[in-house]
């Protein structure tokens, strides 16, 4: 498939047409899986007792998948719902159903019941594989809107079929449907962190480009391991380590969430190599002293954050505790990841998300629709979104000759490298001034005593808005919202000073591992109302 050595002379695109003979996203692992059939593809923790797949058992296993959902009925472009926790039954069922050209829609399940069927009424789906013991609610849904083909990964259930079993039953034959480059491969949803969750349609071509883009400039070599704890519905997990690591015929140590304790224990007893995720984990992880402080991670080599703001200071303290590299990433599940690590190997500066990646353009557009050097971010690649599910208007307004409007405020430099600086949509303004979240967090967690922050805009009787602060302290710290505050007006603007702190055991994050703003925002409006003036000179 890829080979390096012809970066200088031919594009990932002109690669993939030449050295592809059957396009479908389902079997990116090929070449891994010829080249070492009996190294270790995966090590799932997700059950009582750990196992081991091969290249070759994990081929065997999809390949039986995709009969399975064959024979039960599933066609070519058929919607699937994939409602099944974190293991290697999520991941063969997911490539199984693209191996037929079924479009595979992996579903957030820890969202609330309206949203969830919303979401399966959307994707006007026909087959679900689901686990009624672990994924309750999206199944109960299923049985209400009466899915034709309901298959169960927990055994019996009325009205279902026994997945497992009907797995169980089939040869070792391989399927794979021709696809088109832009047929759609599968169709996730969005988080639904910026509103109503959205269908995102994006293609068999453009999600092997990603793939062997990643692999052409940012290579992983075979003896590296990898981890995943985000969910797997979510597309961080699968961009980021999970597709990374099986195409490079390297090990993936796949976990069923995250619990801090148990991924350290991970990361040590199983050799990892890159780990990746948002930042709250990481900030969870560093609370655990004891552990970071006895575990052995000779191993790590980098620690990559993304998909959420990433706060220089956790920068520091991870690379601290860990003595890696932490890199900052920004990617998104409509378009991937437009901005990378230099590949000249030059170091980004502090806060930096890098560069323009090779192959992929990116602009920043102020709102008068002029190119600037801070405004939001337009990318255009193959990875793109093929379109919106069921929305045509937003498709329209968001994607404009190929170029996908982000929604993501970030600044460039003079050097060209990239900050994140906030979504349009966080941004509000308090008494005339602009105020970014990540601004005032930054601040927080400069104090000695913050271990994790989150900020969201109050109503305010003068202000119009002012920030607010979810603060969560260290092990064994304490200190007060006045001091706290004291801290802000020492270290930074009058109107950055949050103008009341909740104190809280831990961060609320939404199904797909983010920071939860609308929560956090309902909680401190449900905590202190309409926020007031504070006397003569202060508010």
């Amino acid at each position: 498939m890829t080979r390096i050595e012809d970066v200088a002379t031919t594009t990932v695109v002109e690669r993939i047409k030449r050295d592809f003979k059957v396009i479908n996203l389902g079997i990116f692992f090929d070449e891994a899986t010829s080249r070492n059939p009996d190294r270790t593809a995966i090590i799932d923790l997700t059950q009582a007792s750990p196992r081991s797949f091969t290249y070759r058992e994990l081929e065997t296993e999809v390949r039986r998948a995709a009969q399975a959902l064959s024979s039960a009925g599933l066609r070519k472009n058929d919607r699937c719902i994939v409602s099944i926790p974190n293991g290697v039954t999520f991941l063969t069922a997911f490539l199984g159903a693209l191996r037929i050209g079924a479009v595979p829609v992996p579903i957030n399940f820890r969202l609330g019941a309206d949203t969830l069927q919303s979401i399966v009424r959307d994707a006007c789906c026909r087959t679900i594989v689901g686990s009624p013991k672990d994924t309750a609610a999206c199944c109960d849904i299923a049985d209400k809107l009466e899915i034709e083909i309901r298959l169960s990964t927990d055994g019996a259930r009325p009205g279902w079929d026994d997945y497992r079993a009907l797995a169980a039953r089939q040869s070792d034959v391989r399927i794979v449907e021709p696809m088109a480059f832009d047929d759609i491969a599968f169709q996730p949803y969005t988080s639904g962190s910026t509103g109503t969750p959205k269908g995102i349609a994006l293609t068999h071509g453009g999600m092997i480009w990603g793939i062997e883009h990643s692999q052409t400039y940012w290579p992983l070599s075979p003896s590296d391991r990898l981890i995943v704890a985000a969910p797997m519905f979510h597309k961080n997990a699968m961009r980021g380590s999970v597709k990374p690591s099986l195409r490079a015929g390297a090990s993936l140590v796949i976990m069923r969430n995250f619990d801090p304790r148990r991924y350290l224990q991970a990361l040590s007893d199983c050799t990892v190599t890159y780990c990746s995720g948002v930042p709250t984990m990481f900030a969870e992880m560093l609370r655990h002293t004891d552990l970071v402080e006895t575990l052995g991670f000779s191993a790590l080599k980098r620690i990559s954050m993304g998909s959420a703001i990433v706060p220089p200071q956790l920068i520091d303290r991870l690379t601290e505790a860990f003595k890696v590299s932490v890199r900052e990433s920004f990617g998104l599940t409509e378009g991937g990841g437009a901005i990378r690590q230099p590949v000249d190997g030059r170091v980004p500066p502090r806060g930096s998300v890098g560069l323009v990646a090779p192959e992929v353009e990116v602009k920043l557009v102020a709102p008068n629709g002029e190119e600037t050097n801070e405004g939001e971010c337009w990318i255009r690649s193959p990875y793109v979104l093929r379109e919106y599910v069921n929305l045509p208007d937003l498709s329209r307004e968001r994607i404009r000759n190929g170029w996908l409007r982000t929604g993501d405020i970030l600044r460039r430099d003079a050097d060209g490298f990239f900050y994140y600086v906030t979504r349009i949509d966080d941004m509000f303004v308090c008494g005339g001034e602009n105020i970014y979240p990540k601004e005032v967090e930054n601040l927080a967690l400069k104090h000695p005593d913050v271990a994790n922050v989150a900020v969201a805009p109050l109503t305010h009787d003068s202000k119009g808005l002012a920030p607010a602060a979810m603060i969560v302290l260290k092990p064994g710290r304490r200190t007060s919202e006045q001091e706290l505050q004291n801290f802000f007006a020492k270290n930074g603007p009058a109107f950055a000073i949050p103008r009341a702190i909740m104190f809280v055991d831990s961060i609320p994050l939404n199904g797909a591992g983010k920071v939860d703003r609308p929560l956090i925002r309902r909680t401190m409006e449900e905590r202190f109302g309409r926020l007031q003036s504070r006397g003569p000179g202060r508010s």
